[in-house]
């Protein structure tokens, strides 16, 4: 069976974030990465290459194939700030009604930059959905 390729490194969270060539960007993911930290009580840890992560929990699918992830993280790409947040808890729709200018997909919440939303809203979002992530894989 194939190893997954994103996992926790001890690659330097900091180093990612300096790395991040839009200096506007680059404050964003500063401030999101202490805005998740805030609401997870964790400390960050690169997953992969790109993604800024925080907590962790295993899984194993049905087909047998397991491994661990985040619980709660994001990563900068082209064009948005993706943030990991999959769960659903109870009154997240209402908290996105309330966030500001977002798009979301499967699993993923994606934000042009931290001006366009409310932080108490988005760090309600991160508090949720940890919690009830940690509880689903606990």
């Amino acid at each position: 069976m194939a190893e997954n390729k994103t996992k926790a490194t001890e690659a330097s969270v900091d180093s990612y974030l300096a790395a991040i060539g839009d200096e506007s960007r680059r404050e964003d993911c500063a401030a999101l990465a202490r805005l998740m930290s805030k609401a997870t009580q964790q400390k960050p840890v690169m997953w992969g290459a790109s993604i800024v992560g925080f907590g962790r929990y295993h899984y194993t699918y049905e087909s047998g194939r397991e491994g661990d992830s985040c619980l709660v993280g994001f990563s900068s790409r082209k064009s948005d700030i993706s943030l990991y947040l999959l769960a659903d808890f109870p009154g997240r729709d209402e908290l996105l009604a309330r966030l500001g200018k977002h798009k979301t997909g499967k699993g993923c919440l994606y934000i042009r930059n931290l001006g366009d939303v409310d932080l108490e809203i988005l760090e309600q979002l991160v508090a949720g959905s940890f919690v009830e992530n940690k509880r689903i894989h606990a």
